[in-house]
C-alpha cells in the first residue's frame, strides 16, 4: 500500500516546503503569502462543504493567481530562483583574506572615531548586479588609505557604497535600494536605509558608519544591528565568512537542523496533510489482502476439523489514505454453517459476507468457495487429522 515511490514523493515535498518556509520567513512579502494561503484554505473548505457561491468566487481568484504572483511577488520569486540555482550549483564565493578583513576593521574604526559616514558591502552567495545602481568601477586592492580616500567628505562618491570582492574594491559611489522598515530604521539616515534595503533583498553583509553618532552597525538577513565597537565588527565579519563556507561536520549540521526544528516540523505536518487530502492520498486504488475465514451459526453437535482455504484474498477499493489508516487485519469473511446439519460442506463466498471498514469497498474475492471438514461430536477423526480448531 505504501510504496518506496510514496516515501520519495513525501521526502521531496517536505524538502521543498521546508525551503519555502525558511525563505518565506525572510521574505518581505510573507504576510501577502499568508493571505493567499488563507484564501486557499477557505476555497478547499468551501468545496468540501458544498458552498458553491464561495467556491465559485475563489475559483475565479485562483484563475488569475499566476499573474498575481508574478506581479506582486516578482522580486521575491526572482530571489527564490536565484537561491535554487545557487544551491544546485553549490556556488561558494571566493572569500577575502584575513588581511583584508583586518584592514576593513581598522578603517571603519578610524572613520567611526572621526564621525565620517561610510557604507561597505561584502557580497554573499547571491549575485548583486541587479540591485546595484550607478557608481564607478575601480578594481583596486583594498587598503586603509584607499578606503579613507573613498569616504573622505571631499570625495564626490563618499555618500555611496563601496563594494568589495575578496581583497579588492570593485565599485564605489554605488546606490543601493532603500528600505521602508521604519521600525528598524527609527531616526537613522539614508546610509542605514540603503544597507537594510540591500540586506532585505540578498544575503550580502553591509557595514555602516554613522557620521552623526560615530556608531558602527551591520545589516544582514533583513536585520539592522548596532555594534559595540570594532571588536564586535571583527567577530561579525568572521562569522559571516564562516557561514559562507560551512564546515561539513555532523555537529555543525545538527546545530543547523536544531535551529530549524519549527520549520522542519511545519514542513512535515503540511506534507502529511497534503498527502492525505490530495494526490496521491486522495487517489482511489485497489489492494489485495489475505483475510481469515470464520465460521458462524455452526449447529450444536458439530465440530470444525479444518477450513480449506483458511484465508482468502479479498480485493479492497478506496482512497489510498484510507487504505493506510484503516486496519485491514481486522477484516473477516463469515461463512454461515447453518446448513451443515443438512450435509452441506462447500459454501459460496460473497462480498456481503466480508466484515470490513465502512469507508472501503470489496470488489473481489479469491477463491470464491471454501470447504469445511466437519465432525459430529463423538465421531473419531481420521488418522493424522488436525483437531486444533482454526
Amino acid at each position: 500500500m505504501f510504496q518506496v515511490t510514496d516515501l520519495l514523493d513525501l521526502v521531496l515535498v517536505a524538502t521543498l516546503l521546508f525551503a519555502g518556509i525558511v525563505w518565506l520567513r525572510r521574505s518581505r512579502a510573507r504576510f501577502a503569502f499568508v493571505g493567499v494561503a488563507i484564501a486557499g484554505v477557505v476555497y478547499l473548505a468551501a468545496r468540501r462543504l458544498g458552498l458553491e457561491l464561495t467556491a465559485w468566487i475563489l475559483q475565479g481568484f485562483f484563475a488569475v493567481f499566476v499573474i498575481i504572483v508574478v506581479v506582486v511577488f516578482q522580486e521575491d520569486l526572482r530571489r527564490l530562483f536565484e537561491q535554487i540555482a545557487i544551491w544546485g550549483l553549490r556556488r561558494r564565493p571566493p572569500l577575502p583574506p584575513s588581511t583584508a578583513v583586518d584592514t576593513l576593521v581598522r578603517t571603519v574604526s578610524r572613520l567611526a572615531a572621526a564621525r565620517v559616514g561610510a557604507l561597505v558591502v561584502i557580497p554573499g552567495r547571491e549575485p548583486l548586479d541587479r540591485l546595484l545602481e550607478g557608481g564607478e568601477h575601480l578594481d583596486a586592492w583594498v587598503s586603509e588609505s584607499l578606503l579613507l580616500s573613498l569616504f573622505d567628505t571631499s570625495s564626490p562618491g563618499h555618500d555611496g557604497a563601496v563594494v568589495l570582492d575578496q581583497d579588492r574594491a570593485i565599485r564605489f559611489a554605488v546606490h543601493l535600494p532603500l528600505s521602508t522598515d521604519r521600525d528598524q530604521l527609527g531616526t537613522r539616515g539614508t546610509r542605514h536605509a540603503a544597507a537594510l534595503g540591500l540586506a532585505e533583498r540578498c544575503d550580502a553583509l553591509c557595514v555602516v558608519v554613522s557620521e552623526e553618532r560615530g556608531r558602527i552597525s551591520i545589516a544582514l538577513d533583513g536585520q539592522l544591528r548596532q555594534l559595540a565597537g570594532p571588536d564586535s565588527l571583527a567577530d561579525e565579519l568572521r562569522l559571516f565568512l564562516k557561514r559562507l563556507t560551512p564546515a561539513p561536520v555532523e555537529i555543525g549540521r545538527w546545530k543547523t537542523w536544531k535551529r530549524r526544528l519549527p520549520e522542519t516540523a511545519t514542513a512535515l505536518a503540511l506534507t502529511a496533510a497534503l498527502w492525505f487530502l490530495l494526490v496521491p492520498g486522495g487517489n482511489t486504488i485497489e489492494v489485495d489482502h489475505l483475510v481469515p475465514v470464520v465460521v458462524v451459526n455452526l449447529p450444536e453437535g458439530f465440530v470444525i476439523e479444518s477450513i480449506d482455504p483458511a484465508e482468502v484474498k479479498v480485493t479492497f477499493s478506496g482512497m489510498r489514505r484510507l487504505l493506510v489508516l484503516e486496519d485491514l487485519d481486522a477484516a473477516r469473511v463469515r461463512v454461515d454453517a447453518l446448513l451443515v446439519k443438512l450435509g452441506r460442506r462447500t459454501f459460496q463466498l460473497s462480498k456481503e459476507r466480508v466484515e470490513h471498514p465502512e469507508s472501503l469497498r470489496v470488489v473481489g474475492l479469491s477463491p470464491s468457495r471454501v470447504r469445511l471438514s466437519i465432525l459430529q461430536e463423538g465421531e473419531a477423526p481420521p488418522v493424522g487429522a488436525n483437531l486444533t480448531p482454526p
